[in-house]
């Protein structure tokens, strides 16, 4: 009898122990509390770059830097990363809106001491899909990484790509326009990985497969060898020409 109960007293343990488990790891951690920017700073900084700050509630991204055209890693370090901690799988889910001609990024498994997140991280693309190309001059850019026609956006520079990688799919993408708010969803594991919009899963590729690796050596990251070898990392926001508007920022580990 004795043992009977003290192995019903080990197996309650276990699941109870594994239940708590199991609960921490489905919670949603707020990245972002609606007040201020805590947890938050620059990309190799140890401050919040100018053009950040939270009104009524959003934390808010104003660029003077427009045109794309005048846009360099000089002048345009003020990509941000949420430093309290990194994350190696997990489920973010945002809410975003960019001004008309606006673009920015998510990027995930971010390392510090490169010239940007972009030369290390992968990038959940977010960009004004309709009127972007007819705002900037994308035309030289475009030709040095062989994405054609030159003065239009790419499948793989839209909204909810893999940026450079992985295009969305197009025909079931429902983007809201400039100015109105979308939702973004990143699933990330290491057997797969999953970008949704506005609830709507849009692409799902395996990352570091035969396929993944064939496409970083396609040439557009050969001045990148780094570029997406990370396993874990900071969850960051890119700067880039245009408004950013973002909130409720979440993500469970998984």
């Amino acid at each position: 009898m004795k043992n009977f109960l003290y192995i019903i007293t080990l197996m309650f343990c276990f699941f109870s122990c594994n239940n708590l488990e199991n609960k921490k790891t489905n919670e949603w951690i707020y990245l972002f509390n609606g007040q201020n920017t805590d947890g938050w700073r620059g990309y190799n900084s140890d401050v919040m770059p100018l053009g950040w700050e939270v009104i009524d509630g959003v934390l808010t991204f104003k660029n003077d830097q427009f045109l794309e055209e005048d846009y360099n890693s000089d002048r345009g370090q003020k990509n941000i990363i949420y430093a309290l901690e990194e994350f190696d799988n997990f489920e973010l889910y945002v809410e975003w809106k960019i001004s008309r001609g606006g673009n920015s990024g998510i990027f995930y498994h971010i390392k510090e001491g490169y010239a940007s997140p972009a030369s290390v991280a992968p990038e959940y693309q977010i960009i004004d899909d309709e009127n972007y190309a007819s705002m900037h001059d994308i035309v030289s850019y475009n030709k040095s990484v062989g994405f054609l026609p030159p003065d239009k956006l790419h499948p793989l520079q839209k909204t909810a790509s893999d940026y450079a990688m992985y295009g969305a799919n197009s025909n079931l993408k429902k983007l809201n326009p400039a100015g109105q708010w979308n939702n973004s969803k990143i699933v990330f594991t290491e057997e797969k990985v999953e970008y949704w919009l506005n609830n709507i899963k849009l692409l799902s590729f395996v990352p570091w497969s035969e396929e993944w690796n064939e496409k970083k050596n396609s040439g557009k990251w050969d001045n990148a060898p780094d570029y997406g070898k990370f396993k874990k990392g900071f969850i960051g926001f890119q700067d880039h020409p245009g408004d950013l508007w973002l909130k409720n920022i979440k993500i469970k580990k998984l």
